[in-house]
């Protein structure tokens, strides 16, 4: 196999994270396309915050922020994961990459085609194998996290967080009003039930459960009334904060299985039908 397959992943938050951080660390030439202001909520393991920082790490693998496509050639060139805004994906046109991922977690298809690349895979819900790509990810906690769907569709949107410590919305920090988002608490931070984490355009943003402050959006986004802006873990692990998920490293593995797995499926390097 040729390990230097070029792969476009269509988003960089945590999940795609965890996804390009396996595929780069198996040899994969791997670029991440974003959009301006994502509303990524795990910031430090999200690729996507090099769109506002200009470069973070991840667990040893570099992003960084590049304005074109020789600039994303030249880091995949230094061993560094290229993030190029680009909401339309329009550099799958441009490269022609072996494959696509669509790692955005809309929980439905925004523009995603089987013929976009030799391999498509998808997360999550809102795709069908067979028909918008290749193969779907299993992005569902439970017994089939990570699974390789090669016909049909994930479990379907439930609207419900997964359940952490019997835990499930309790969890999420929601915008209380339309406004500009501005945060008073750091991630890692451990917060109280009630406690303001942050505002919107003076309002107060509450934790509705005590734990770690997981995740908090960036400063200065304008949000919508009951946008998730942040995440609360109550099993308190600071480190749990910094570093990949157990979920997000299932889904990258699942991604992996799959792009092997159909790759090493063809008696030739695939092409697209």
């Amino acid at each position: 196999m040729d390990e230097d397959l070029l792969v476009v992943i269509k988003g960089g938050g945590d999940l795609a994270t965890g996804v390009a951080h396996r595929l780069h660390r198996a040899g994969m030439r791997v670029i991440i396309t974003e959009l301006p202001q994502p509303t990524v909520i795990r910031r430090p393991v999200a690729f996507a915050s090099a769109v506002f920082e200009g470069e973070i790490s991840v667990e040893g693998v570099t992003a960084r922020r590049v304005e074109s496509v020789a600039q994303a050639l030249a880091c995949l060139d230094e061993g560094i994961i290229p993030v190029l805004v680009d909401p339309q994906a329009e550099v799958v046109r441009e490269l022609q990459p072996d494959v696509v991922v669509d790692a955005t977690i809309a929980k439905r298809n925004l523009g995603t085609h089987i013929t976009d690349a030799p391999i498509v895979v998808a997360l999550g819900p809102g795709f069908t194998a067979g028909v918008d790509c290749h193969a779907v990810v299993e992005t569902a906690r439970g017994h089939y996290l990570g699974r390789v769907i090669t016909q049909g569709q994930a479990t379907p949107n439930t609207g419900m967080p997964g359940a952490v410590l019997g835990y499930t919305e309790e969890r999420v920090i929601r915008a209380p009003c339309a406004g500009i988002f501005h945060g008073e608490r750091q991630i890692g931070d451990q917060v109280e039930a009630g406690q303001t984490v942050a505002r919107v355009d003076g309002e107060p943003v509450v934790a509705r459960i005590s734990g770690v402050l997981r995740g908090l959006l960036a400063d200065g986004l304008p949000v919508h009334a009951g946008m998730k802006v942040g995440d609360v873990d109550p099993r308190g692990v600071v480190d749990h904060c910094f570093t990949i998920s157990d979920k997000a490293r299932a889904v990258g593995g699942g991604v992996l299985e799959a792009i092997l797995w159909l790759y090493r499926g063809q008696s030739q390097r695939p092409v697209t039908t």
